[in-house]
Parts: structure tokens; C-alpha cells; sequence
């Protein structure tokens, strides 16, 4: 199967949209439970019925069938909440009741509200349980020819991971854990990840805007499907001397490929990219006028749908 860029965005910007299929988006919005902190009156995820269910008669949080809410109670600040997320992952995880647990990283990340005050932390781990937004750093590292032309250095996830193993990735990506800058995340992942000096990467990394979308987790991605994944990610360029090598720093990556863009476009049409990476080099392709409207005939549709608008509060 050859996969068009429409399709790479459709399988990683999966949740309906209301303005293009209401009836559908209603449908799916029906299926899930939303999910509320006390005294503050709208979402801030959705939850599956079945993921919803086993906090109920749970302490500090209120499961309500018709309005399909579960609602976060107790706790006047950020550190409370918190505390209170934390006693039922780690009870529930004890349970063995959700695979996404078994990948347990003692990394938090952070829920905001609507005034992008920090309502509390959730373990990384958990947060597609409770289909929170959550935030990432990507960055694509690359070379410029002799000719004048890009190649772009293209890592392959380990195949041992157990999240979309063997796949394509960006140069680096990571999640940004609460409290953590987005550039300082993006310093460090450059380090684990790609081996690359702290003082190249503050010089020389670009911030670049921003990538957003709506994912609905499938089998690629281990654990339970169809939780949902708002996210948004920060996308920045590193422009790389000849003689700067990126090299795996720990396990998991297995090897960097320097490849053209025509070898990055046909390993995208054969469906070898994690899904959001492959929105974010669609995303590099769009800056640097490799993927135009005179090329792409749904090059509208992929340039708004990767900046999509999150129902959710966010930073």
C-alpha cells in the first residue's frame, strides 16, 4: 500500500471533526467520558467508558453516568490534585488492569486549564488513559548539499521498544516533563538521543512553530487502542556541519540514516514513520518549499490540519 500525505495525517489526526462530519464527531464524542476537575466546568480529556469505570467509588473522584463526567475532586492547588492522581494511578497499576501501565516512566507531565495555570501532574504513562493534551520537543536535523538540495538524518527506532518499534522517527523527540522549558527539553533530548553537543545545539537550533493534532492510539502503538492523544509538539531545525555525525545515546534508537528528500518521501509513502513524526517532516516540507500547492493537491488541507485547533485548554 502506498500511502498519500493525506493519509499519513489522517492516521495521526484521527479524531473526527466536527465542522466536516457532524453526525460522526457526535457519535464519537458519545463514546467517551469527559473528564473535569472540581470547580472548574469543562474538559480538560476524554476517557473511554471502560477506562472511566474503574475510578469509580474511588476516593477523590465522582463518576457521573448520565452527564458522562468523571470528575477530579478534592484539593485546593495544583500539588493536591496531583497527590490524589497519583494515589489512584499507582493503585490502579498495582491491579494490572492497563498494559499502557506496564511502560511506568516516573516522569510527570502537566494538565493546564483555561488561564494556563497548572491544574496537576499525571505520570507520563497514564496520560493516554485520561486523554489528556500533552507536549513534546521534535527536531529535524539535516545537511545541505553540494547541489544545493537537503538531506535529512532519518533514525529507526529500536525495534525492541515497546511503542511503534522499528518505525522512522525524527532526529530527536521527547516529551517535555512538567516544569521542564520547551528549548532546555529540546537541549537534553539532543544529548540522550542523538549524541549532540549542548553548545551546537544552543547555537545553532531554530525554534520553528508548532505541530498539533488529535490521535487515536492504534496497535502501533502498544497498550490499549483507541485512547486518545491530543498533543502538541514544538518543532525546531538544526542545520548540521558535514562533519557532525548524529549517534544513538541509548537504546532507542538503532541506527541514523542521512537520506535525500526523495528517499525521506518514498519511506513515508511505504508507511515506515511514527505517525506524528511524519507530520512533522510533512511540516519541514511545507517551511522549505519541498511540498507546495503546485505538488500537492491537498496541500491545504494538510497545512491546517497540522495545526489543528485542540478542544481542550492548552498552554
Amino acid at each position: 500500500m502506498s500511502f498519500s500525505n493525506l493519509d499519513l495525517v489522517d492516521e495521526c489526526d484521527a479524531f473526527p471533526y466536527y465542522q466536516v462530519d457532524p453526525p460522526l464527531y457526535v457519535a464519537s464524542i458519545s463514546t467517551y467520558f469527559e473528564l473535569r476537575v472540581q470547580d472548574h466546568d469543562y474538559a480538560v480529556g476524554y476517557m473511554l467508558p471502560s477506562v472511566a469505570e474503574v475510578f469509580r467509588n474511588t476516593p477523590n473522584w465522582t463518576l457521573d453516568d448520565d452527564e458522562r463526567t468523571l470528575t477530579l475532586n478534592g484539593g485546593s492547588n495544583a500539588a493536591e490534585r496531583s497527590q490524589a492522581v497519583m494515589r489512584t494511578l499507582i493503585a490502579v497499576r498495582q491491579t494490572g488492569h492497563f498494559k499502557v501501565l506496564d511502560k511506568w516512566r516516573n516522569e510527570l507531565y502537566p494538565v493546564y486549564g483555561k488561564n494556563k495555570e497548572l491544574l496537576f501532574n499525571v505520570e507520563r504513562s497514564a496520560s493516554p488513559l485520561l486523554g489528556v493534551v500533552t507536549y513534546g520537543v521534535h527536531l529535524t536535523a539535516f545537511v545541505r548539499t553540494k547541489e544545493g538540495g537537503l538531506k535529512i538524518w532519518t533514525p529507526r527506532r529500536a525495534r525492541t521498544k515497546q511503542t511503534y518499534g522499528g518505525l522512522l522517527d525524527n532526529a530527536v523527540a521527547g516529551g517535555i516533563a512538567s516544569g521542564e522549558g520547551q528549548f532546555e527539553s529540546l537541549v537534553r533530548e539532543c544529548g540522550e538521543e542523538a549524541s549532540l553537543a549542548e553548545e551546537l545545539v544552543r547555537s545553532k537550533a531554530k525554534a520553528c512553530g508548532s505541530v498539533t493534532y488529535f490521535h487515536v492510539r492504534s496497535e502501533k502503538a502498544g497498550g490499549e487502542t483507541r485512547l486518545l492523544q491530543p498533543e502538541c509538539q514544538y518543532v525546531y531545525d538544526l542545520e548540521l556541519p558535514a562533519d557532525v555525525t548524529p549517534k544513538p545515546g541509548d537504546d532507542e534508537v538503532e541506527e541514523f540514516y542521512l537520506w535525500s528528500v526523495d528517499e525521506v518521501q518514498r519511506a513515508m509513502a511505504r508507511g515506515e514513520f511514527k505517525p506524528n513524526c511524519a507530520l512533522v517532516v510533512l511540516d519541514f516540507f511545507v517551511r522549505h518549499g519541498i511540498l507546495t500547492a503546485e505538488n500537492e493537491k491537498d496541500y491545504i488541507e494538510i497545512v491546517s490540519r497540522l495545526h489543528r485547533k485542540l478542544e481542550f485548554p492548552t498552554l
